[in-house]
């Protein structure tokens, strides 16, 4: 897409960036981005796509749930767990190429990962019971991770504080276009081909994405700027990163506002196909109204970060994403106003939903650039992880609306009290007051 940056356009190695300057500035060179880079529209598709990966191999597949069920002879439960299983595979796979992305330089991981990714999604196809299929989606998820990482990983290459928080933001531009058109798809080819072909379409989009990464991806992680070592190595900077309560606290916020979504994703086919009787291109059209939300919350957010800090629309969004999800709760408890009360509370919801990754990203992302491999797996892997851990529960609790609405606005409460109570953001004259 790009070339790599020119050897003067170096920054000023006493510059920090003003969004993290109350954070923890760079403590060395190799802290601070490598060059004041533009991205052009085509580098943000690039990355984009990439981080679109594990969305795309989501939300594609998510009409067929029903579908999985009855012609696997399982449950919705145990359908769902399709679903959750990448996302756990998803946590487990950012843990291991976040390391191996600092130490490696960033092509090679992702794209070993994405042709397994081809691999694993041709085998998907075949199956011919749900305990595979499961297990195959969880290898899935590990391997779709390279391609996250390394999106994460390569916007901190070169960025820090508000200007990764918008790169961030565009790339929601992108990653949004999977609710938007890839439910319609999905349903389209099991309409015609049955829910297996959905995996081939997979297969085939992860071929393109492979040659795309081949053929356009620059590597930004110089030889001299990698991290040599095996296992102690990355045990040790992930040491690190949980000695850095703040960070820590950071990056469970995206993990939680995750949780909101996925407890939405994997509930929504059973709450509005089978709930309230929709059809499967009907699903697909509130899927992609909804996917228009996430779409115009990141862009807001991508706006906003250029007058005020990241950590400022982090603590008022997190606010009234709890005030939102306690609503869904009471129109879901109530029926006030039908399927379309729910409807219109729950885009409301989701519109806001994509205002905390990126905020808590960036600025989690700023405290630890000599490492940014390995700590943007460990955001990835805690957003991966709890969301994995939180969105089955509806299933568990009914999988009504009642039940998505009660783990929705729990997940929204914690991610509240965790940015209250474990960072200093809340607090008068704490050290994010400027921010």
């Amino acid at each position: 897409m790009t070339s790599a940056p020119p050897p003067s356009a170096r920054p000023d190695p006493t510059a920090v960036d003003p969004a993290a300057a109350s954070v923890t500035p760079p403590a060395t060179a190799a802290d601070a981005p490598r060059a004041t880079y533009r991205p052009d529209a085509r580098y943000v598709l690039l990355l984009g796509t990439m981080a679109a990966l594990p969305a795309v191999s989501t939300d594609i597949y998510l009409p067929s749930l029903p579908e999985v069920a009855a012609d696997l002879g399982t449950s919705a439960t145990a359908a769902q767990l399709t679903m959750t299983g990448m996302l756990v595979g998803g946590a487990v796979g950012q843990l291991v190429v976040g390391p191996l992305s600092d130490r490696f330089g960033r092509r090679r991981p992702v794209l070993v990962g994405v042709a397994l990714h081809v691999v694993t999604s041709l085998l998907c196809a075949l199956v011919g019971a749900i305990g595979p299929l499961i297990a195959l989606r969880v290898a899935q998820g590990f391997f779709n991770a390279s391609a996250t990482v390394v999106a994460m990983a390569l916007i901190r290459d070169r960025f820090v504080g508000s200007d990764a928080s918008r790169l961030m933001s565009r790339l929601m531009l992108v990653i949004g276009v999977a609710p938007l058109f890839a439910p319609s798809l999905g349903g389209l080819i099991a309409g015609q081909a049955g829910w297996r072909a959905v995996f081939v379409a997979l297969a085939v989009f992860g071929v393109a994405l492979w040659v795309l990464v081949l053929v356009k991806m620059p590597e930004t992680l110089p030889p001299e700027r990698r991290r040599p070592g095996g296992v102690r190595t990355a045990l040790a900077g992930y040491a690190a990163l949980l000695r850095d309560r703040h960070f820590v606290a950071l990056a469970v916020m995206p993990g939680l506002a995750m949780a909101v979504l996925m407890s939405y994703v994997v509930a929504s086919p059973f709450v509005l196909r089978q709930g309230y009787g929709l059809s499967e291109q009907e699903f697909a059209v509130v899927f992609a109204v909804n996917g228009v939300g996430l779409v115009l919350g990141a862009q807001v957010n991508a706006a906003l970060v250029r007058r005020v800090a990241p950590i400022r629309i982090l603590r008022v969004a997190q606010v009234v994403t709890v005030v939102l999800t306690g609503v869904l709760l009471v129109v879901a408890l109530t029926g006030a106003g039908g399927m379309w009360g729910l409807l219109v509370v729950l885009w409301l919801v989701l519109t806001l939903v994509n205002l905390a990754p990126p905020n808590a990203s960036a600025v989690a992302l700023s405290r630890h650039g000599a490492v940014a491999g390995t700590a943007a797996a460990f955001i990835g892997s805690l957003q991966a992880g709890v969301a994995g851990v939180v969105s089955p529960v509806s299933g568990l609790l009914g999988g009504d609306a009642v039940a998505m609405a009660v783990v929705m606005f729990a997940a929204a409460v914690v991610g509240l009290l965790v940015l209250a109570l474990a960072t200093p953001a809340f607090r008068r004259g704490g050290a994010w007051t400027r921010l």
